[in-house]
């Protein structure tokens, strides 16, 4: 893009995990600058996240996600120097000072000249600011009447996937459509996605970590990849539990469950020649993965062939198991370092790199998609 664009995302207590994460590590990979802000709170302090989930009944279920890390101080920013705003859901707005102190900011803030983007629940701030009035605009199903209220044309969606936009409006159903959400985003902002149309394969297990899937997942579809997961013994449509893993104070991270991520294709019979790069995320599946001979072999076919692999965390377990490591410089979570080193790879610190983040950069450059050019 032509300069580096500024986007604000507006944090609460309870947004939903990956309504905020996915967004701004999506953002900041392709290259814009990125402010997480919360009222009432500074930069390096948390917004702690809700993971919500339609586990069959007849609403949403909620746990408890990551803890959010705000890298900006809210009394401290100036609106006007933003070229967007994104509002994610979940339960922030239930939070009165916040919300109050957030309906205030908003309506008067200059940034309103600017694009919104914002998602499921995100939309009551944008109604309490009287920013939907005569406005096209969709949200996840309960919040419709409180539109219809605020003077907003309420457009049904079709799915949970849904996204519409109206001027410098972009609104959406959940956190299922940000492939959309964030695609209509970054265009608005200038952005023309170059490199377009790659194949790549999500190598998938019970139990990885939350944020190491979905966040490249999605971030490669809003860049219009066509993005496949698979897992061995499961089939298109099945699902594969997450894990939530985060630092809160004891001697290793803690693990809570977190959402269920929906496969995309078959691990048997899969043509793994057909796809450009191979992602894999970290978590407690690799340990088991690497057990494997036919995710062993997949690996192997991807490495041969010198297509771009992005592992993450305790993913290099597997390509340690591998045998592909040998020569390369290679990092990971920590504990992984004895499996790299046996693997014969020269170990880099971690603490050389920013994680998920450049994994992404560098994926981005191996296909030729890093360049949003306006």
């Amino acid at each position: 893009m032509a300069g580096q664009k500024r986007v604000l995302l507006l944090c609460g207590d309870y947004v939903e995990d990956y309504e905020v994460m996915v967004p701004f590590q999506a953002l900041l990979a392709y290259g814009l600058s990125v402010d997480a802000v919360c009222p009432g709170k500074k930069a390096g302090e948390i917004c702690r996240t809700a993971i919500h989930d339609s586990l069959g009944h007849q609403t949403y279920s909620e746990s408890r996600g990551h803890n959010f890390v705000l890298n900006a101080t809210f009394d401290e920013i100036d609106a006007t120097k933003y070229d967007g705003l994104v509002i994610p859901g979940g339960r922030a707005r239930i939070s009165c000072n916040e919300r109050i102190r957030s309906r205030i900011w908003l309506r008067n803030s200059n940034i309103c000249k600017s694009q919104f983007a914002s998602i499921c629940h995100g939309q009551l701030i944008l109604a309490a600011a009287d920013s939907v009035k005569g406005r096209k605009c969709t949200a996840y199903p309960a919040v419709k009447p409180a539109l219809i209220a605020a003077g907003a044309h309420w457009v049904e969606p079709e799915t949970m996937a849904f996204c519409t936009s109206d001027g410098n409006l972009i609104t959406g159903a959940t956190y299922d459509g940000h492939p959309e959400f964030i695609r209509l985003f970054i265009k608005a902002l200038g952005a023309k996605i170059s490199g377009s149309g790659k194949r790549i394969l999500f190598l998938c297990g019970d139990y990885m970590e939350d944020y190491e899937v979905m966040v490249p997942f999605q971030s490669l579809q809003a860049l219009e990849c066509h993005v496949d997961a698979i897992c061995p013994g499961k089939k298109a449509g099945d699902t594969c539990p997450t894990a939530v893993h985060d630092f809160e104070g004891d001697q290793t991270y803690s693990e809570k469950p977190g959402h269920n991520f929906t496969l995309t294709a078959n691990f048997e019979g899969l043509d793994a020649s057909s796809y450009d790069g191979l992602v894999i995320p970290g978590g407690r599946a690799p340990e088991y993965l690497a057990l494997n001979d036919e995710v062993i072999q997949l690996v192997k076919e991807f490495m041969e062939s010198g297509k771009p692999v992005a592992s993450i965390c305790h993913g290099q377990q597997i390509l340690s198991a591998a045998g592909v490591l040998k020569g390369k410089k290679c990092t990971a979570y920590p504990a992984v370092k004895l499996n790299v080193v046996l693997a014969g790879a020269t170990w880099l610190e971690p603490n050389q790199f920013t994680g998920a983040l450049l994994m992404g950069i560098w994926l981005l450059e191996q296909l030729g998609l890093a360049t949003l050019n306006s």
